[in-house]
């Protein structure tokens, strides 16, 4: 096994020298050692240099790599096609020709180890719980050359690798053509739930796109695209596997979204009490479900200005918060319905980070997404536990309540200011033009079911907040020694 080096004079001139390999190398430290015990300390780093003098260095990891696999279950066998670039296969021999060229007809009876050990090897494929085996047969290897466009279907891929090989007079340099793969893999049925991790892949390059598409034996074929390491991935999950991976993914989003916390943050300064904060955080619970859920199903605008615009209100509410909390003055239903305005500006911002990755919610898309809200509720709560206590230590024994919620508002007012500054630039950049909708029956119907929608939610907000505000009203009427200050 050994890697190229690329000659940066004459690129065809790339592979004139390449790694010993691996064995050959261990054969070579192990008897440099032996001389260095046998005769003197210096020589093994003596017959070590004279050794590896001629072939000194390999080529980089490519920077940009581009993984195509085909997934298919077929009988008692699973088929598994990969595509990746040669060069990001970096210990195989390759032999050149005279004149700087590929010999692909020696280089082909190597490429199914080579297969196995940076392929089939970084993958692993369950069929239910069980692992297949990560040394599969392989059925055939091809050599393609760029922008070979088989890989386009798997009907395609398939009939290109079971197909006639590439000529082995075809004049290519070592950095130029693509590796094609057909694995087959023993299973117990085509009707088996299968999942897949391929996490191992990424080791191809530094920047790895990996594109997997599964073929169920009925022809749907399900995408998939990643750009890192998912874990493993489901082809076809049950409601409660995709509810628990975004229960999971929204717990982790709130703790990873600065912004989101310190909206948070700005929402708990004033009113530090569970009871207060009830009517304020389902609010916004409400408020940035409904644009998440309606961004899921394509009623968001999906043009290219959009994300920076959500991005820049998210940076206006945070700064507006901060600035209500320095003036003072703030109710409990106020605040409420500032939540709600601002949580459906929130909810978008959710939406973006969800756009990778409902391709894992299968067809239980709903329940993804509601799992998703789960998921950043828990993690609110997570912090509001945490934070709660922690501001009323501070204002206990460290400084004033008003003082301290003067300081700590203007702080956070200031970092979201410089964020608002510097993402309207960005939204800047794009000239918006805005053309009015055509009024057809789309529009309409579209017009309706958001209609819709807004009095459904206006209903709900009437019966939980006037509803709990009523019988809060009655019991302190009733029981005038249970009012709260």
């Amino acid at each position: 096994m050994a890697v190229i080096i690329h000659d940066s004079i004459s690129e065809e001139k790339a592979i004139r020298h390449m790694r010993r390999p691996a064995i050959e190398f261990i054969l070579k430290r192990m008897a440099s050692r032996i001389l260095g015990r046998c005769f003197f300390p210096g020589a093994s780093l003596v017959v070590a240099l004279a050794l590896l003098a001629p072939r000194a260095t390999a080529h980089d990891i490519p920077n940009d790599v581009t993984v195509q696999a085909f997934f298919k279950p077929s009988g008692d066998k699973l088929n598994f096609l990969v595509r990746v670039p040669l060069k990001s296969i970096r210990d195989v021999d390759v032999p050149e020709t005279a004149d700087g060229y590929l010999d692909i007809a020696q280089l082909s009876p190597r490429l199914p180890d080579a297969a196995t050990l940076w392929l089939s090897g970084f993958v692993r494929i369950y069929e239910g719980d069980t692992q297949l085996p990560q040394m599969p047969r392989v059925a055939a290897t091809r050599l393609s050359v760029q922008g070979d466009r088989s890989f386009l279907s798997y009907e395609q891929a398939y009939a290109h690798l079971t197909g006639p090989a590439l000529p082995p007079e075809t004049r290519l340099i070592w950095n130029q053509p693509m590796l094609d793969v057909l694995f087959e893999y023993p299973i117990h049925s085509d009707q088996s739930k299968f999942s897949i991790n391929p996490d191992g892949l990424f080791r191809l390059g530094v920047n790895v796109v990996t594109v997997l598409r599964f073929v169920f034996p009925n022809g749907v074929v399900r995408a998939f695209e990643f750009t890192e390491g998912p874990g493993l991935v489901r082809m076809d999950p049950q409601w409660y596997q995709a509810a628990l991976r975004f229960v999971h993914l929204g717990f982790l989003h709130i703790l990873d979204g600065t912004d989101h916390l310190l909206f948070l943050f700005c929402l708990v300064i004033p009113f530090r009490k569970f009871r207060a904060l009830i009517p304020v955080v389902t609010a916004f619970t409400i408020a940035h479900s409904i644009t998440l859920i309606a961004s899921a199903y394509n009623l968001a605008p999906d043009a290219l200005w959009f994300p920076p615009l959500i991005e820049t209100l998210i940076a206006v509410s945070i700064v507006y918060m901060a600035l209500e909390n320095i003036v003072g003055g703030s109710t409990v239903h106020k605040r409420w319905l500032i939540a709600f305005g601002f949580g459906l500006v929130h909810g978008f911002g959710f939406s973006f980070a969800l756009r990778e990755t409902l391709q894992f919610a299968g067809t239980h898309m709903l329940a993804s997404l509601l799992s998703f809200n789960v998921g950043v509720e828990l993690g609110q709560l997570l912090v509001l536990l945490i934070m709660i206590p922690a501001l009323d230590l501070l204002f206990a024994h460290v400084v004033a309540e008003r003082m301290g919620t003067i300081i700590l508002s203007a702080l956070v007012a200031h970092t979201a200011w410089h964020w608002m500054v510097d993402r309207y630039a960005i939204f800047r950049r794009f000239h918006i033009t805005l053309e009015w909708p055509a009024f057809n029956d789309a529009t309409l119907a579209n017009a309706m079911r958001w209609m819709i929608v807004v009095v459904a939610l206006a209903a709900l907000a009437w019966l939980y907040f006037g509803v709990w505000r009523h019988r809060g009203a009655e019991k302190a009427t009733a029981d005038p020694d249970s009012r709260t200050t």
